[in-house]
């Protein structure tokens, strides 16, 4: 990692999108609520939180796969709609994604060979040199090199993950956003996916943006964690001070509730209760403040602020120095 000026940031982002309310009534559901973060050059940044807080979105927003509603997202410091078109299109083949499905997004009946050659041919890379090109890409990641004219089908879920991270390394891509890159897999797998992205950022010397639901995941791969709860940031940390120290409670609860951290899963002792509330009827004041058991008045009617702390975490906690130091 290094600490040059992000080669990705977000300053302020909100995106909503409608919902049927029942009956003909439509509202808006807030997915993120001006969420600022920095992806540094290098950088591998790990997006955490329950499902629905908003980390899927944030990493289509920062792939420009999605507009704001409001806030900018800036590659190299230039706002994406400001871009002019040649940096724009440098932008599109710098900044790939790899997404949780990987069958659904390769085409079924585009052979995978072909399938992994498609950037190279958009790049104008000469054909002579593209059969070579995938030959490399393919061994980088485990994939039999005679394998090239099958077809996604005839691989299994692993595999046509392996071939998904191909074709995004194919782009010779600055930025990787991968979403759930390994959910889907057998635990085994999951292994070989990881381990396959750790050698592709130094190989490749990315800068990765990896959201997950599994914090073991993203403390193995990632310099530095977000973690998010109904569509804001909650905290940010270093990986591995974020497990020894947390400074915010549902940090806190999500790494209780990792199995195995603590010896074994009835160590844990159990601080969440209830599911997370609905997009559509935010709590007021801190949006955790209904399921922490640390909760006092002023979280019950004032939203706190990020704030920074002297070990590099930020929290948005009205009482983190005080039950963390």
């Amino acid at each position: 990692m290094t600490d040059s000026s992000p080669i990705l940031s977000a300053a302020d982002v909100t995106k909503s999108y409608p919902a049927a309310t029942g009956g003909n009534g439509r509202r808006l559901l807030t997915a993120l609520d001006q969420v600022s973060l920095q992806l540094a050059p290098g950088e591998t940044v790990g997006i955490a939180g329950e499902s629905g807080c908003g980390k899927s979105t944030l990493a289509k927003v920062m792939a420009g796969l999605l507009k704001t509603d409001s806030g900018t997202v800036l590659y190299k410091g230039t706002p994406l709609s400001l871009l002019p078109p040649p940096d724009a299109r440098t932008f599109r083949r710098s900044t790939q994604m790899i997404f949780q499905d990987p069958f659904s997004s390769l085409n079924p009946r585009m052979r995978i060979g072909d399938s992994i050659m498609e950037p190279l041919k958009i790049a104008g890379i000469p054909p002579e040199l593209q059969r070579s090109e995938l030959n490399r890409l393919m061994a980088a990641v485990g994939l039999p090199t005679d394998s090239t004219n099958r077809f996604p089908d005839e691989f299994s879920g692993g595999q046509r993950q392996r071939i998904g991270i191909a074709r995004a390394l194919a782009a010779s891509p600055e930025i990787l956003i991968a979403d759930e890159p390994v959910s889907s897999l057998d635990i085994s797998i999951q292994a070989q996916i990881i381990n396959i992205l750790l050698e592709m950022k130094r190989e490749f010397a990315l800068s990765m943006m990896i959201v997950s639901h599994n914090l073991l995941v993203l403390r193995h791969i990632c310099d530095r964690i977000i973690i998010m709860y109904l569509g804001t940031i909650v905290e940010s940390g270093p990986a591995e001070t974020l497990f020894k120290r947390c400074r915010h409670p549902y940090t806190e609860a999500l790494i209780a509730a990792v199995p195995g951290i603590h010896g074994t899963a009835t160590e844990a002792p159990v601080l969440l209760h209830d599911d997370i509330p609905s997009p559509l009827a935010i709590p007021p004041g801190c949006r955790f403040h209904p399921r922490c058991r640390h909760a006092a008045d002023i979280c019950r009617v004032t939203s706190p602020v990020l704030t920074e702390h002297p070990d590099h975490h930020v929290t948005a906690c009205h009482r983190s120095r005080e039950l963390y130091g």
